[in-house]
């Protein structure tokens, strides 16, 4: 499965911020780490702060602070809440898919989606900020 840009995107920008300690980056600052353009990091920063996960504040002195929900924000809840509950295939679409009426792919491919859900479920922002990983986020240049 692969994930949506956002998702990928809103998952660096929390592993980012679990990581900042003390400095509050901008939401400029940290769409340059991530090499993201910056309107696409200003969408998924409103989206992470309407989910309660991140503070953010305009102005001198503002900047991203990660809240304690969005340090304990289960991976997998994050991943489903951006990359919806669709099916990985469209059966549906513009041309229906001939065989579904009697397909059994698109409930195999359901379920495989919900494993993969259900395996990061458990994963929280703090562990996957964690060592090693702080290590680098910490070695950026504008977090040094």
């Amino acid at each position: 499965m692969r994930l949506l840009r956002s998702t990928d995107l809103a998952l660096r920008v929390l592993m980012r911020l679990a990581v900042a300690g003390e400095s509050t980056p901008a939401t400029r600052e940290v769409a340059a780490d991530m090499d993201a353009p910056y309107t696409h990091a200003a969408k998924v920063v409103a989206e992470l702060q309407h989910m309660g996960l991140l503070d953010a504040r305009r102005g001198r002195g503002g900047g991203l602070t990660l809240t304690s929900k969005g340090r304990t924000a289960s991976v997998g809840a994050l991943v489903r809440a951006f990359e919806g509950d669709g099916d990985v295939v469209d059966c549906e679409g513009t041309s229906p898919c001939p065989l579904s009426p009697a397909c059994r792919l698109r409930g195999a491919l359901r379920q495989a989606q919900e494993a993969f859900f259900a395996s990061l479920d458990p994963v929280t922002i703090a562990d996957i900020a964690s060592e090693p990983t702080a290590a680098l986020l910490l070695g950026m240049p504008r977090m040094r």
